[in-house]
C-alpha cells in the first residue's frame, strides 16, 4: 500500500497517480487537511502490538500495511466547521497535528521525500551548506549572522556585489498586507544601517559572476539535471536538458541521503570555469516543470521508487 499525503488539487499527485496504478500497487490518496474534521486516526496499544488506522470516511486503511509513503504538501489539520470559538479551534488543530505527528513517526515505510519527524532539519539552509562543503561541492563564501560587524567585511570582500537572504523564506504580514521578503543585493547607502542586522540573522552571499543556472532532481538514486534557460525565447521551455559530471551526480544523491532524503531538487551554478557550485537543495522542490519543458521522466521515477 502506498499513502500519498498531499492537498487534494495538487496536479503532481495526478500525474503519477495513474503510473502507480499502472504498477498494480494500491493507494490511497489523503489530505491531513480533512482530519478531524472527515477522518479518524487511531493508535492502539495493547499487550505488546499496535494498532493504526486511517479512516478517511471512503476507506479504512491499516497503516502497517503502508510500504511508501509520498509526504508531498499535505494541508494542515483543520477543526470541523461547528468548532466556532477560536480559542476552541487552535486548540484542536494544535492537537490534531501533535497526534498526526506521533502516528506518522511509528509508521514504519519508506517515505518521499523524507520521514515526517526529520522535516525541520532537512529545511535548515545553515546544514545544506555544511554537508554539501564536506561532501566536496563548491561552495560560494557564506555568513548566516546577525552580527552587524559582518556586513561590512563580506561587503568589501563581493567587490560591492552582496547578496543577503532569509534563512527560511516565508510571508510575513505588515500593516495587514501580505509580503515576501526576496534576495537584495545590498547597496552602499544600507551600510549606514547595519545595526538592525542584530534583530534578525540573515545569509549573507557575494553575488556570482554570469553563470548558467542548473537543477538536479535527485529521486533516490536517480539524477534529472536541466539548465535554467536565459531568457523566454530561447526555446520551447523553461529548462533544458543538461549533462553533470558524474562526480557531481553522486554528491548530490549524497547529499540528500545525508538529510535523509529520497527526493530533492538541488540548485547549482556552473561558472565559466566549468565549476559547479552549491546554492541550496530543496526537500520539496517542483519536477513538473523539468518534466514538461526538458522531457525528462521524473513522475515515471518518483512512481517506481514509490511502488519498489
Amino acid at each position: 500500500m502506498i499513502l500519498i499525503l498531499s492537498d487534494r488539487q495538487d496536479t503532481s499527485v495526478r500525474r503519477v497517480l495513474p503510473k502507480i496504478e499502472r504498477l498494480g500497487v494500491p493507494v490511497t490518496w489523503w489530505d491531513s487537511g480533512e482530519f478531524p474534521a472527515r477522518s479518524r486516526v487511531t493508535a492502539a496499544f495493547a499487550d505488546g502490538s499496535r494498532r493504526l488506522t486511517l479512516d478517511t470516511g471512503a476507506q479504512v486503511v491499516d497503516l502497517a500495511t503502508v510500504t511508501a509513503v509520498w509526504n508531498l504538501r499535505p494541508s494542515r489539520s483543520v477543526a470541523a466547521a461547528n468548532v466556532s470559538d477560536p480559542t476552541h479551534r487552535a486548540h484542536v488543530e494544535w492537537q490534531s497535528r501533535f497526534h498526526l505527528d506521533g502516528v506518522w513517526e511509528l509508521v514504519r515505510a519508506r517515505w518521499l521525500p523524507c520521514p515526517h519527524p526529520v522535516t525541520g532539519r532537512t529545511r535548515n539552509r545553515l546544514v545544506h551548506t555544511a554537508l554539501a562543503a564536506e561532501l566536496g561541492f563548491a561552495v560560494p563564501e557564506t555568513v548566516y549572522t546577525n552580527d552587524p560587524a559582518e556586513l561590512v567585511p563580506a561587503y568589501e570582500r563581493a567587490g560591492g556585489r552582496l547578496l543577503v537572504n532569509l534563512l527560511d523564506p516565508e510571508d510575513l504580514r505588515i500593516d495587514g498586507q501580505d509580503h515576501r521578503v526576496h534576495t537584495t543585493l545590498v547597496r552602499r547607502r544600507h551600510l549606514a544601517s547595519r545595526h538592525r542586522l542584530q534583530h534578525e540573522p540573515v545569509i549573507l552571499q557575494p553575488c556570482l559572476p554570469r553563470t548558467v543556472d542548473l537543477r538536479a532532481v535527485v529521486v533516490g538514486e536517480r539524477v534529472f539535471a536541466v539548465r535554467v534557460r536565459e531568457r523566454p525565447g530561447d526555446g520551447p521551455g523553461d529548462f533544458a536538458v543538461h549533462r553533470l559530471p558524474e562526480e557531481i551526480e553522486r554528491r548530490c544523491v549524497a547529499l540528500a541521503a545525508s538529510l535523509g532524503l529520497s527526493y530533492a531538487v538541488v540548485h547549482l551554478a556552473l561558472t565559466g570555469e566549468g565549476e559547479h557550485v552549491f546554492l541550496e537543495i530543496d526537500p520539496n522542490g517542483a519536477w513538473a516543470p523539468v518534466e514538461e519543458s526538458a522531457g525528462l521522466p521524473v513522475s515515471d521515477a518518483i512512481a517506481a521508487w514509490l511502488a519498489a
